[in-house]
């Protein structure tokens, strides 16, 4: 083994530990745990073969999960994509100062899940500012978080909010490496501001669309912490997602095997998911002449 290759291997061995430690030796547990059934209490661990993969797949609360966390795709995505491209867009349209607004967009990704949870709720408790005005002004007596669609929808919203500064500077990166002479000769030939959208900006943004969306897909697929902090997973298991199944079959439950057995299947339909939309995308990408 040469020097330079020693030297690499030393350089390289503090993320290789790292990795062994916190992701390897993690995911092999959880391999041999989702063939058990033990409850992380008694020290007497049954080993019980596929039982929980099977019994996971019957389950209507794992199926019920399974529904809910891909309506919290089809909802947070595209809510988070659009907000995201207003945001690069409107800061991408400014003479100046645009690092400054752009920081300012970028804040709420900074700050912690609970304590953004914790606020939203209490701007929609009965007695919140918010519910207050519309019961005193309006007449509207509204339960947002007690009623399965407006519950999912203000989960999705927060998220969204919170994720759209951080997709919002992807996009500006993209935006600012688009020629302008383009939309000058789009101009000279009569192209209005929508068609130079649609025709320029939104086909060349294709990289750095690629990443948001990617991003996005992946976070609704790990949607807890909102979840937990707003709704405990219902009202009526309405936005109890993979995660919170999980959550709650481990540490409610202690069904440590078979909570190991529903992550190991929620990893395998969140990678499979990914990949087929990562195909959709690179087959848009190759009618725009980028892959």
């Amino acid at each position: 083994m040469s020097k330079n290759t020693k030297l690499g291997w030393l350089f390289t061995s503090p993320y290789l530990i790292f990795t062994f430690i916190f992701f390897l030796l993690p995911l092999l547990w959880s391999f041999w745990l989702a063939l058990t059934s033990w409850n992380m209490i008694s020290p007497e661990v049954k080993f019980i073969g596929i039982k929980n993969f099977i019994d996971a797949v019957k389950s209507p609360a794992i199926q019920s999960a399974f529904f809910v966390t891909y309506k919290f795709l089809i909802i947070f995505v595209p809510m988070a994509l659009t907000m995201s491209m207003i945001i690069a867009l409107l800061v991408n349209s400014l003479p100046k100062f645009k690092g400054l607004y752009m920081v300012a967009f970028f804040l709420p990704y900074l700050s912690s899940g609970v304590v953004t949870s914790l606020i939203v709720k209490g701007l929609l408790s009965y007695n919140g500012p918010f519910n207050i005005f519309l019961r005193t002004k309006m007449g509207w007596d509204i339960d947002w978080l007690g009623n399965p669609h407006t519950a999912m929808m203000i989960v999705s919203l927060m998220i969204a909010w919170k994720m759209s500064g951080y997709y919002g500077l992807i996009l500006i990166s993209g935006l600012s490496n688009i020629n302008q002479e383009v939309y000058e000769a789009a101009a000279i030939d009569g192209a209005t501001s929508w068609t130079s959208f649609w025709k320029i900006t939104f086909p060349m943004l294709y990289p750095a669309f690629f990443t948001v969306t990617v991003l996005a897909v992946g976070i609704s697929f790990g949607i807890f912490t909102e979840v937990y902090q707003l709704t405990g997973g219902g009202p009526n298991f309405a936005t109890n997602t993979w995660q919170m199944e999980i959550y709650n079959q481990a540490f409610v439950g202690l069904r440590s095997g078979y909570a190991s057995a529903v992550a190991l299947l929620a990893s395998v339909v969140t990678f499979t998911s990914i990949g087929l939309i990562r195909k959709l995308l690179e087959k848009w990408g190759e009618k725009n002449g980028w892959v």
